[in-house]
C-alpha cells in the first residue's frame, strides 16, 4: 500500500513539474508595461486633481447640491431634492468596524483612538476622514434642513449635481411643501 501511495505522489509531482515548466516561455515577447503619466501644477495627475476637487466640493460648508433619482426604465425623474452639503451612504462610519488585539499580526494594523481607547484596525481611513463603504441606503439634509433617507432598489439611477438640471417633470419633488403646513 505504501508503494502505491508513493507511486501516486511521484506521478502527481511529475505532472505538476511538467505543467509548471510548460507555463514558462523564455522566448515570450511580452514585457511588463509602464507609462509615465504627466503631472500638472502642484505635481498632481489629472486623476489626483479630480479626486481632490471632488473631496473639496463634497465638503464645502454651506454648499447646496441637487439630487435626482431617475427611473432606469423610463428615464423619468422619480424624486428630486436639494442636498445640504453632501449625500452620505449608510455604511459610512467615524470609527472602524473591525478591530484586533495585540497578536502575531498586529504590527500590520493601524492605531486609532475610538471613544478614548487606543485600538488597532486593518481598516484604512478614507480621504474624507471616514471608514466604511457605500450604500445600501443614502441619507442627506435638504436646503430647508429636512432629513431624508432613501433605500436604493433596482431600476434607479442616482445623479447628484452642484447645479439644477432642466428635466421635463418630477414625480416627487421634496422641495414643495403641502399647502397650509
Amino acid at each position: 500500500m505504501k508503494k502505491l501511495v508513493l507511486a501516486g505522489c511521484m506521478c502527481l509531482l511529475v505532472v505538476l513539474v511538467s505543467c509548471d515548466e510548460g507555463a514558462i516561455d523564455d522566448n515570450s515577447q511580452v514585457k511588463k508595461a509602464a507609462v509615465d503619466v504627466p503631472v500638472g501644477v502642484g505635481g498632481l495627475t489629472a486623476e489626483q486633481r479630480n479626486i481632490g476637487n471632488r473631496l473639496l466640493a463634497d465638503n464645502k460648508p454651506g454648499s447646496i447640491k441637487h439630487l435626482y433619482i431617475f427611473s432606469a426604465y423610463s428615464g423619468q425623474v422619480l424624486i428630486y431634492s436639494t442636498v445640504k452639503e453632501k449625500v452620505t451612504s449608510s455604511g459610512k462610519r467615524l470609527a472602524p468596524t473591525t478591530t484586533t488585539g495585540s497578536g502575531k499580526y498586529a504590527y500590520s494594523y493601524f492605531n486609532v483612538s475610538v471613544r478614548g481607547h487606543n485600538i488597532k484596525t486593518p481598516e484604512v481611513m478614507q480621504d474624507d476622514g471616514s471608514y466604511g463603504s457605500s450604500i445600501p441606503y443614502l441619507y442627506w439634509w435638504d436646503a430647508q434642513g429636512i432629513y431624508h433617507q432613501h433605500y436604493v432598489a433596482g431600476g434607479q439611477i442616482i445623479h447628484i449635481s452642484d447645479q439644477p438640471l432642466d428635466v421635463p417633470s418630477i414625480i416627487i419633488n421634496m422641495e414643495l411643501t403641502k399647502g397650509g403646513e
